[in-house]
């Protein structure tokens, strides 16, 4: 196989049939694969071997929350966005 490496093994016989799939989908898919050099199959091998291998941490929504706030200069004061957005919905 030439271009990016797939972490599949050639052991592995584990299948996935995929139906309704676009031809939109598909045909960018196919771009894909032929940019990098592999087949369909290892494209999408690929592409789903990344979306779940990069799981996140079960707090990473507090941890950037906090990040975010950090970053506010200090004695600045923030008003409750929920506010806004009640206020908003509301009318």
């Amino acid at each position: 196989m030439r271009g990016r490496a797939c972490r599949r093994t050639e052991r592995t016989m584990n299948a996935i049939t995929i139906r309704r799939l676009s031809d939109q989908t598909y045909s960018l898919i196919e771009e894909r694969a032929r940019e990098h050099g592999v087949t369909i199959e290892h494209e999408v091998a690929a592409i789903l071997e990344q979306a779940v291998g990069t799981r996140r941490p079960p707090n990473w929504r507090l941890e950037t929350a906090d990040r975010i706030a950090a970053m506010t200069p200090k004695g600045v004061v923030q008003d409750d966005s929920t506010l806004f957005i009640r206020a908003e919905r509301d009318k």
